[in-house]
């Protein structure tokens, strides 16, 4: 016995491995199986608005089989339970959808898209009183947030409920009428209804707020009117180069209403 230690070597097919060299080997492979992972988890807003459009294109047994996959595992999943909700939706089964859709607010109550959704649901089922009560009750509970107002009103929009957008968009311009993008938000909404005056309008005061927005130029463009772009990187009130963030929010009660409130980071 000489005192010296062999490592140990491993034969493969085409030639010979050393046991620390198989334990680098195999610990590069795990680094970058980590590098890929963490490649996957930073997809680009693009990536996963694709993604999110291919699985909407799945058939619809393949999408509500995987749905309820996710809420077996996770029930406290309000996108899962959103979505399912609105595949029963269009199936036409009221009462399923209506339970989906309850269930993703009860975990998500500032979600703009499930009150809509619902909203359109009574409507579609013929209940029109409660359409209108549960509208009422959503604007109601926007009524202390700009941003919530807002978002509920896209998301009216989105349903092609009309008269519940504007009321959320007037709401908003009420609650904050210096805001760049409840203007321009209200603008869009008057161009997709044609009405190139009004529209007009909130984008020119969009644009007197926030001289920084190229998308706004454009429009304003297309409807005859000449505006420059300044040669500054602020936008808005922030000074760091970067559009406001958006918040997320969360419900709280206080002296006896309901606000919504942003979430602490």
């Amino acid at each position: 016995m000489t005192g010296k230690v062999k490592s140990r070597q491993i034969k493969t097919g085409g030639f010979t491995l050393s046991s620390s060299r198989v334990f680098i080997f195999a610990f590069i492979i795990l680094l970058n199986c980590a590098l890929l992972s963490a490649l996957v988890g930073c997809e680009s807003p693009e990536m996963k608005a694709a993604e999110a459009e291919r699985v909407r294109k799945l058939p619809t047994d393949v999408r509500k089989a995987n749905l309820q996959n996710s809420l077996e595992k996770k029930f406290e999943n309000p996108v899962a339970h959103y979505e399912l909700a609105q595949i029963y939706h269009a199936e036409g089964n009221w009462a399923k959808a209506e339970y989906h859709y309850n269930i993703a607010l009860s975990f998500d109550p500032a979600n703009a898209d499930a009150q809509a959704s619902m909203v359109k649901l009574f409507l579609d089922s013929g209940d029109t009183a409660k359409a209108k009560n549960y509208a009422d009750t959503y604007v109601n509970l926007a009524g202390s947030s700009d941003i919530q107002s807002l978002r509920l009103a896209m998301a009216f929009e989105k349903q092609q409920l009309d008269e519940y957008a504007l009321t959320c968009y007037q709401q908003a311009l009420n609650l904050a009428p210096d805001s760049a993008r409840v203007n321009k938000q209200m603008a869009y909404y008057y161009l997709g209804k044609g009405n190139k005056e009004r529209a007009k309008e909130y984008l020119v005061r969009s644009f007197q707020l926030d001289p920084t927005q190229p998308e706004v130029a454009g429009e304003l463009g297309k409807l005859g009117v000449e505006v420059k772009i300044p040669g500054r990187t602020d936008v808005g009130a922030t000074g760091t180069g970067k559009p406001p963030e958006e918040k997320k929010l969360k419900m709280v009660m206080k002296h006896g209403r309901v606000q919504f409130e942003p979430m602490d980071k």
